[in-house]
């Protein structure tokens, strides 16, 4: 079974950002990334820019991120083979 990757915050907004997410605004440690869809949906997800995320966290970001990106697209970037 797949291992959940320890992963920082700065690495969550680059591989969303790869998904079209740039960052809107920031307060304290945590970052607020959006993307406006083409009708104009605005989809926004938000992470702690923390040196290493819990997996707990993690995995809750990735349940987030997986109300506009497949599954499928996020889970290399999440796991680890």
């Amino acid at each position: 079974m797949p291992k959940l990757r320890r992963l920082s915050g700065a690495e969550l907004v680059r591989i969303f950002g790869r998904f079209g997410f740039e960052v809107y605004s920031q307060r304290g440690s945590h970052v607020k990334l959006r993307r406006v869809k083409a009708n104009g949906e605005v989809q926004t997800l938000t992470v702690p820019n923390h040196a290493e995320l819990d997996t707990g966290t993690a995995r809750a970001i990735l349940r987030q991120a997986m109300r506009y990106i497949s599954e499928d697209e996020l889970h290399s970037y999440f796991y680890t083979e």
